[in-house]
């Protein structure tokens, strides 16, 4: 065994396993004086109180204030909530594997996933679902989670929905068998360029590193000596995930993350000797959004200098959680522990004004003008760190970009917020779609080719605000000048999604994307030689 998996097992045992005499005696026990009050407080509500009391809902009350004075991430998560947290993470839900959204009071398929029960059977983009067990669903003010209710379920158990396909004159009608259905951590893998590839995550998840490795080989196989890696918005996921991946770009034995508690001794856990993308120039994208796994891996990349970072700060989640399950399958995610990156810099900004403060930390930022100015953000030399190449980066909460993007907000209008806020673009664009598809596949071979040949001509446009006008949103002139480039190709990278899935948002989408074209710019430039970024 090399020293990496002997100090990985070391360290997740150490995150996922603790002494079962301590938890007892800290948790589960009234062994100590608090414990003892507390329970006594309990028992006197319980046998003297004016009105009777549900036990359980109080017990849940104390514990969720008695978190709230540690820290921002420690919290209770009651029995019902806790498959359905884990859901994302795990990988896989049980259903019957679609995408969909509600347009006109009725539920539309946008997709299906591969290799799920509905692709299997037939079902298609655009389908629309009128009935499921008999009963109508379309025109009764459905809602997202009575869809969810309805359709999710147990593999092996079965349900009939009844479908309305444009073209067919009858509803159709599909007995579903639900299944596994896996949750996708990779959202894009596509080449930018010649030599240039792009992928983008979207959470660390059981199935993150597996994923990761196929969309690199991909990318590698059409020619990619260079990567842009975007953990915008990636809020984080499995530790250890974040380490596999990191570990894609190190040579071997560079420290990636250590951790370090009051009761948990320091763990290190460093890079091995094999690594899908070692050599190569690499720029990672991050914004307010990537948090936790993604600074670890953004952190490490800057330490090291293997590649650029670019964006904005980081969310700045640097504490460590461990599930401790209750006795009536509840549990707590208790912070035992801080990430710090390689030059020693914690990741945790700070939470000393209270939970409530910390979680107003994003609208603080955007407010004090951090998301569109550089010279806003201003950091004490205390918490100046010197990268391996002795580079100057910072600690305080976060991960400082080697170059901030400013958030875009030129082309911001009362009317593109209106359209947007109501949902009228995404029902305008699957609307559009739904009517011309066959026309858009016939056109357009792939998304290359619609990228290329697709245009919001007046025609489109025109649609789309007579649309929005029938939704209750009226034109603005002057409104829809500011933001007519950014409006256009956020809806010609829906059609795109569409028609095809999300890569190919992405793929139209970034080419009005500030980060990935200061990205682009990057590997043009002399940047990487100015900053000392090695790629190797």
């Amino acid at each position: 065994m090399n020293n990496f998996s002997s100090l990985k097992i070391i360290f997740f045992s150490f995150i996922l396993l603790a002494s079962s005499t301590a938890i007892n005696a800290q948790y589960y026990g009234n062994q100590n004086e608090a414990g003892a009050k507390i329970g006594t407080v309990l028992d006197a509500i319980h046998y003297a109180y004016v009105d009777t009391v549900n036990d359980k809902q109080l017990a849940e009350a104390a514990i969720v204030a008695m978190l709230k004075e540690l820290d921002p991430h420690s919290v209770y998560i009651p029995a019902e909530e806790l498959k359905e947290m884990n859901e994302p993470l795990v990988g896989n839900f049980e259903g019957i594997g679609i995408q969909f959204n509600i347009l006109f009071d009725t539920i539309m398929v946008t997709g299906t996933i591969p290799g799920g029960p509905s692709e299997k059977l037939g079902i298609m983009a655009g389908d629309k679902i009128i009935k499921i067990e008999d009963t109508l669903v379309a025109g009764v003010s459905f809602k997202n989670n009575d869809v969810i209710k309805k359709l999710r379920g147990n593999k092996g158990t079965k349900v009939k929905v009844s479908i309305l396909r444009r073209g067919q004159a009858q509803l159709i009608d599909f007995v579903i068998t639900r299944d596994k259905i896996p949750i996708f951590s990779i959202d894009a893998a596509y080449m930018a360029a010649p030599e240039i590839g792009y992928i983008k995550v979207n959470r660390f998840a059981e199935t993150t590193t597996e994923e990761f490795r196929e969309a690199l080989s991909k990318v590698k196989a059409k020619g990619a000596k260079n990567l842009i890696l975007d953990l915008t918005g990636n809020g984080g996921g499995y530790l250890n995930r974040a380490i596999e991946m990191t570990d894609e770009f190190l040579s071997a034995n560079k420290l990636i993350v250590y951790t370090n508690g009051r009761v948990s001794p320091r763990q290190d856990v460093n890079s091995t000797s094999t690594g899908g993308f070692e050599q190569g120039k690499l720029i990672v994208l991050i914004d307010e959004g990537s948090a936790s796994a993604s600074e670890i891996v953004s952190g490490a990349i800057q330490d090291w200098d293997r590649g650029l970072i670019i964006g904005r700060r980081s969310f700045g989640k640097g504490l460590v959680q461990k599930p401790i399950p209750l006795p009536d399958g509840s549990a707590l995610r208790l912070t035992i522990a801080r990430y710090y990156t390689p030059s020693g810099r914690s990741i945790q900004k700070p939470y000393d004004d209270g939970v409530d403060a910390y979680e107003k930390d994003l609208l603080t930022r955007y407010k004090h003008g951090e998301f569109t100015t550089v010279d806003s953000i201003s950091f004490p030399d205390s918490l100046k760190y010197l990268t391996s190449n002795k580079r100057t980066v910072y600690g305080g909460g976060g991960i400082m970009p080697d170059i901030f993007v400013a958030l875009d907000t030129t082309q911001n209008s009362e009317y593109f917020n209106s359209v947007l806020r109501k949902g009228i673009v995404n029902q305008f664009s699957l609307d559009y779609t739904d009517r011309h598809r066959k026309e858009l596949t016939a056109s357009y071979a792939d998304v290359e080719k619609f990228r290329t040949g697709f245009v919001t001509d007046e025609v489109f446009m025109k649609e789309f605000t007579d649309f929005a006008n029938r939704e209750g949103v009226e034109l603005n002139e002057e409104n829809y000048k500011t933001s007519y480039k950014m409006m256009s190709m956020q809806l010609k990278a829906l059609v795109a999604r569409n028609l095809w899935d999300l890569e190919a948002y992405y793929f139209i989408i970034n080419e009005t994307n500030p980060a990935f074209k200061k990205a682009m710019e990057s590997f043009k430039d002399k940047t990487f030689e100015k900053m000392k970024i090695v790629s190797r």
